[in-house]
């Protein structure tokens, strides 16, 4: 009798040590994808910031085409308030308006050498190109911390302990069916 109540304990023991370990996995989890948004929203700040300076040099070229900055100035709104509403949806609808009005500033461009050959210009350029590479390096990471995060929250036994402490899915960053197309380069210099 005592060697079934000492078996049953043990049991139940590693059960709960089970339990625990699920749960701090989660947790682990669930703050990667926490880091993971947090990485991508300071690179979406830094490029906010960049993106008035950039549009200000183009402005001094009297002939540059104002509808063009509008676009930028307009998605980068977009960007920044769906940024601050944590809204990953509007994000990725905003990012796609973004990068489309910046590909467009980037063609006009060069139809004004002297724009090209200012220093000011060429190093925002060159910046906010980085930015850019970042931002889809840090959303790839978001990415696959979300789909971590999805998966296990869902797989059983790890989705008994997800249910119990309120675990939740998150949403993918993901982009329009436009901003995943090749870019035709030859267009984008003959508008």
């Amino acid at each position: 009798m005592m060697a079934v109540i000492v078996v049953v304990l043990g049991l139940m023991f590693l059960a709960l040590v089970y339990g625990i370990s699920i749960y701090n996995n989660l947790v682990q989890i669930k703050h990667n994808v926490s880091m993971a948004w947090s990485n991508i929203d300071v690179l979406l700040k830094q490029r906010h910031d960049e993106l008035p300076k950039l549009v200000e040099t183009c402005k001094q070229y009297k002939e540059f085409e104002q509808a063009t900055l509008q676009r930028v100035i307009e998605a980068r709104g977009q960007v920044h308030q769906a940024r601050e509403k944590g809204d990953i949806l509007a994000l990725g609808t905003a990012e796609t308006a973004l990068r489309s009005g910046l590909g467009q500033l980037f063609a006009v461009v060069e139809a004004y050498p002297d724009l090209k050959t200012n220093q000011q210009f060429m190093q925002l350029l060159q910046r906010i190109t980085a930015l850019e590479e970042a931002i889809a390096d840090r959303r790839e990471f978001y990415n696959d911390s979300v789909n971590i995060n999805n998966v296990r929250i869902e797989q059983f036994p790890d989705s008994v302990i997800a249910g119990m402490f309120s675990f939740r899915r998150a949403q993918l960053l993901s982009f329009s069916a436009e901003e995943k197309r090749d870019v035709n380069i030859k267009s984008l210099f003959n508008s």
